[in-house]
Parts: structure tokens; C-alpha cells; sequence
């Protein structure tokens, strides 16, 4: 079974960006004649059923259909819990009871791996002694991968937090597990998530699953460069409706975006479908700009 899947946080509606890489993932999925799926990644923001309700509104007025059921990180708790003992009876975790502020600190210090974005293994070989003192300043301990020491054809990767030191997996482990207990083999997101893919691709082989293909879309933002956000005006779905603009318009600017001939003033899923091809994608992130908004 081919299988793709847009998973979004529900922290609140969907802007352009997260659009645009809906439309990708959707179109790739039904030019492959794969299952296309809709999971939330509830695990930080908690259930939102009204976040949930508006992005699945937003995705269905755009015309991108989903397949089953919709499902939800926090159904998966269970599924995280048995991953991480898997990998913690194959010798491959600690417990690290550094805080965030030490992390950051340790990222910016002018030598060694934290100065290249990695955690230096503070806390990879704490004495009982150490981890008694931790204990007894009311330190809870996330729980880390040692990824670096798998092997050396493996150094790409950091000791990265599998469980936060409140207990709820981690993003890199989290997806994982959902990617395989969905059997998603194609997965389409932002390339600000480049940088997990080695961890992702790392935990897939330990744990025994197969890796999907991934395609990584270049952002959206604003007039002055920066990542798509609402202080650049009008970038949902919701608001560019009170404004006058139909979905099929809105559908015609990301399809335009992403090089498709299909998109002129008004186009619609099926439409874009047809004329769609990643190869058109442009490799620079697409500048959206309210105040050059096609109104015809």
C-alpha cells in the first residue's frame, strides 16, 4: 500500500504556508495512486478541536480529500511507550537532566560539538553519585538517544531527546513511530525540517521500519524575507475569505507557486492535480505578498 499523510500541529489555523505544502503532499499522494491521511500532531498544543475543526475546514474548502479516519498523536501514547523500550533494552538511551537554558548555553559556547549544534553528552556517563544530586534537586530527566555512538557512519546525528522530562515523546520519535504505524512511504513536508530527517532515518533503522521517501518544500514568506507568520496581514484561508478572495483563488496562487501551469485566477484540486509536477517546484521559498493579490 502507498501512503502519504500532512500532519500539522493544531495550534491554530492553517496560514498559506501550510496550504501550499498540503497541496504538495495531497497532489503526490493521488498521482501515485497512494492513500493520502490526515493526522494531527496534538502532543504539545493538547486536543484543540476547534484548531482541528477550522485546518480540516480550510483543506476540505481547497478540495485536498483524505482517506480513513483522521487520527491523533495523543492516540499513539502507547505506541511511543513500547518504541522507547524497545531502545532502551538494545543499551541505546540515558537519561540527561540538563535544562533548556543549560542546552542553550552549552550551543553557545565558542568550542566543541554544542558550538555545531549538538548536545555535548553532558550527561552520557553521570556517576550514581550525580544523577543522586540531580534527584534530589527535583530534577525530572529527559531521555535521550545515543545516536552518536551506533556507529560512526552514524555521526550526523546527536544524542537527541527521545521523551521530554515531562514525560511526552518527542517530535523525531513521535513521527517515526506514526509514519510506520500508518505505513506512510512518502512523506512531503517544509525543508525547515531537513535537519530532523537524519535523526527520523536513524530511529526507522533501529527500530526495524522501513524509511518513506521524503520530499522537503522550500517556505513561504513575506515581503521582508522572513518565514510567513500573521504579522505580515491576511494569511489564512478564513481571512483571505472575509476579504473577498475564493478558495479556488487561493488554490490558484499556491498552484502558480509551485509552477503548475494550472494556476491562473481560479483553479480548482482536480485541476491542479492534472498539471502538477514536483520537478516544477521552484527551489527558492515563494515570497506572498497581500498587497499584490490577484482580485479578478
Amino acid at each position: 500500500m502507498l501512503a502519504g499523510r500532512f500532519a500539522p500541529s493544531p495550534s491554530g489555523s492553517l496560514h498559506i504556508g501550510n496550504l501550499r505544502t498540503a497541496c504538495v503532499a495531497w497532489a503526490v499522494a493521488r498521482q501515485n495512486g497512494a492513500e493520502f491521511f490526515l493526522r494531527f500532531e496534538d502532543l504539545t498544543t493538547g486536543a484543540a478541536p476547534v484548531a482541528q475543526a477550522e485546518q480540516l475546514s480550510d483543506l476540505l474548502l481547497l478540495g485536498l480529500t483524505f482517506d480513513g479516519r483522521v487520527t491523533r498523536q495523543s492516540e499513539h501514547t502507547g505506541l511511543y511507550a513500547d518504541a522507547i523500550k524497545e531502545l532502551q533494552q538494545l543499551g541505546l538511551t540515558y537519561e540527561c537532566y540538563c535544562s533548556r537554558r543549560e542546552v542553550r548555553e552549552a550551543a553557545a559556547a565558542p568550542h566543541g560539538a554544542a558550538a555545531e549544534g549538538r548536545y555535548p553528552r553532558t550527561c552520557s556517563e553521570l556517576t550514581q553519585a550525580q544523577i543522586t544530586k540531580h534527584q534530589q534537586a527535583g530534577r525530572r530527566p529527559a531521555l535521550r538517544l545515543r545516536g552518536s555512538a551506533v556507529s560512526a557512519a552514524r555521526l550526523a546525528t546527536d544524542d537527541f531527546v527521545l521523551r521530554r522530562a515531562d514525560g511526552v515523546a518527542a517530535y523525531n520519535l513521535a513521527v517515526v513511530v506514526d509514519d510506520a504505524a500508518a505505513g506512510i512511504d512518502q512523506v512531503v513536508r517544509g525543508d525547515d525540517l531537513v535537519e530532523t530527517t537524519p535523526r527520523q532515518l536513524l530511529l526507522q533503522e533501529l527500530l526495524g521500519y522501513n524509511s518513506p521517501s521524503y520530499l522537503h518544500v522550500p517556505l513561504v514568506v513575506g515581503p521582508d524575507g522572513e518565514r510567513l507568520s500573521k504579522r505580515h496581514g491576511a494569511v489564512g484561508l478564513n481571512e483571505l475569505m472575509v476579504l473577498g478572495y475564493s478558495p479556488q483563488q487561493v488554490l490558484g496562487w499556491l498552484a502558480g507557486s509551485l509552477g503548475s501551469p494550472a494556476g491562473a485566477s481560479r483553479t480548482t484540486a482536480a485541476e491542479l492535480l492534472l498539471s502538477f509536477s514536483v520537478q516544477d517546484i521552484p527551489a527558492q521559498p515563494w515570497v506572498f505578498d497581500t498587497t499584490q493579490l490577484r482580485s479578478e
